[in-house]
């Protein structure tokens, strides 16, 4: 009977990530080492950075009637970020490796970790729900103007001043929100990858990055907003680059952040 559960057999959990402590100025050296890496695989990631591309341009068209959502389809965007560049996390750990580029097998790396990947990315689609129920209803409560079209969005809201109290309700929300999907989700998606981790280690990891580097990742946060809207204002063609250089510097800030396996 002693030996009928053999505790030798059993593999012990993963340890906890252990977090490390970066300067201030990380964050430029992540979008240098991104930028090398975009270099070094420039047409398949230039291939996701498209599809992104082109997942902007239909949030755009489902928004063309309904101008009230593109606020939040398009804040939104930033909260699935971390789940879409899971394929570009998987040629950045090749090329750390040593390897070429297998598009193939970075499709497949994330398989490893399944069901904690696919309840990560259930997370962010849950944000994503949550922050767009959220908008309209601050939309509705401050708007008594005709109903909107996408065309007139930007000249009746943004640029006339009769909203101020829209803009001002909509915007500290937005950054509430984006604040802990950040905290949440800010290596999660590379640890996840890289680690047989559950995704509630990979959250309380993030958090941890970001308290023990608040101004780094405060940075790092400011940067990654600033940057994707940029290349969503150049009506998304931009994203078709700046999507896989955040995504190639974000799995270098996890590796800056998050010590080596033991």
């Amino acid at each position: 009977m002693d030996h009928a559960f053999d505790h030798s057999q059993v593999a012990p959990p993963p340890a906890q990530p252990q977090v490390r402590q970066v300067p201030l100025g990380a964050p430029i050296q992540w979008l240098r080492l991104g930028a090398r890496d975009l270099q070094r695989s420039l047409r398949p990631s230039l291939g996701v950075g498209a599809a992104v591309a082109w997942a902007g341009w239909l949030l755009v068209a489902a928004s063309w009637k309904l101008a009230y959502l593109a606020p939040a389809l398009m804040g939104g965007f930033l909260y699935v970020a971390p789940f879409a560049a899971i394929f570009i996390y998987g040629y950045s750990r090749q090329l750390e490796r040593g390897q070429g580029i297998d598009p193939a097998e970075a499709r497949r790396a994330w398989r490893a970790n399944v069901q904690s990947i696919a309840l990560f990315g259930l997370m962010l689609a849950v944000a994503l729900i949550f922050w767009e129920r959220v908008a309209a209803i601050v939309f509705a409560a401050f708007y008594r103007g005709e109903p909107l079209q996408f065309s007139s969005l930007v000249t009746t809201v943004l640029f006339s001043g009769a909203y101020v109290p829209l803009l001002l309700s909509l915007g500290s929300v937005a950054v509430l929100i984006a604040s802990v999907v950040f905290a949440l989700s800010v290596v999660s998606a590379p640890l996840l990858l890289d680690r047989p981790v559950d995704v509630i280690t990979a959250a309380i990891t993030s958090v941890q990055c970001c308290v023990r580097n608040p101004a780094a990742m405060l940075l790092w946060a400011v940067l990654i907003a600033s940057i994707t809207w940029i290349g969503m204002a150049t009506f998304m063609l931009g994203l078709v680059v700046v999507f896989p250089w955040l995504a190639h510097a974000s799995w270098h800030a996890y590796r800056a952040l998050v010590a080596p396996e033991a």
